[in-house]
């Protein structure tokens, strides 16, 4: 779930009027209205019914709306408390994180268990070039003013992942075509990754008939980890599958596959973790 999204639902619970809350908001309404569908869509529930001219909280709306007042301004916090950890800024870690999100959120709760005053300071900004670690992908342009000083390729195969109950599940693996028919389960093309797996399609000469699509990552692995439909599944990027109801199969044809692009820079102030999270990250992709 993305945050805007909460938020914008819990201006709206506030209110229950659509209008006020936009105007709280400083957005229109029509997207205040389509953000709060597509919430809704993501949770699978309804999370407010007409009243008249007004409109109500369902049960779900009001659980979400308690849930929202303790969690919201725990994160509203979390700026406040970054800004006091940065200021110790030899022991921030500067990452630009434009691909394996996953991947590298994970190695990241790895590493602070082995140095625990290490401070992450991550964002995903193609246009940012102050960091000391960017992992991007070669399908996404990424320029640094800044001189590398190590650079790490590892090729990513993308599987497909199929429900073990299909008649796939036993293949040693699969051209893309044959599962032309299949429902797919996709990530939206707002993410670089959904872009790619769709051009993957279009390679086999269809476009896939989508049972469910979502801009989230987690929010896709979810419902493929539920045995529905079929999906694509990058090899590092998402980590261990969830359960057993899945089976990867590679693709023969067309090739799926990217690179996972590790770029560690010289930059100022120098972080004495930068280096040594740099050659962490390296392990962690090379035991997969």
């Amino acid at each position: 779930m993305e945050l805007q999204k909460l938020r914008y639902f819990y201006a709206v619970a506030k209110f229950q009027h659509m209008t006020r809350a936009a105007e709280q908001l400083c957005i229109a309404q029509p997207a205040l209205s389509q953000a709060i569908k597509s919430l809704e869509a993501e949770l699978q529930v309804e999370l407010f019914v007409k009243k008249g001219r007004n409109i109500a909280l369902t049960q779900y709306g009001v659980y979400l709306k308690e849930r929202l007042e303790t969690i919201l301004p725990e994160i509203d916090s979390i700026p406040a408390e970054l800004d006091k950890m940065k200021k110790r800024e030899n022991k921030t870690v500067k990452l630009n994180i434009l691909a394996a999100s996953a991947f590298v959120i994970n190695a990241i709760v790895k590493y602070r268990k082995i140095q625990p005053d290490v401070v992450f300071d991550f964002e995903q900004n193609e246009l940012r070039s102050d960091c000391d670690i960017v992992i991007t992908t070669n399908s996404l342009a990424h320029s640094s003013t800044t001189p590398c000083k190590k650079r790490f390729v590892k090729k990513e195969e993308i599987y497909l992942a199929v429900p073990k109950t299909s008649q796939y599940a036993q293949r040693g693996s699969i051209d893309l075509k044959e599962v032309r028919d299949e429902e797919f389960v996709l990530l939206s093309s707002a993410r670089l990754f959904g872009v790619i797996c769709s051009e993957f399609c279009a390679s086999a000469g269809f476009y896939p008939k989508v049972l469910f699509e979502s801009d989230s990552p987690t929010a896709v692995q979810n419902i493929i980890s539920t045995g529905t439909g079929v999906a694509f599944w990058p090899e590092y990027s998402w980590g261990e599958l969830p359960n057993d109801s899945i089976a990867l199969l590679p693709v023969r044809e067309p090739e799926c596959s990217r690179e996972i692009i590790i770029e560690l820079y010289q930059t100022l102030p120098l972080s004495k973790y930068a280096e040594d999270f740099y050659e962490f990250l390296l392990k962690q992709i090379n035991k997969k």
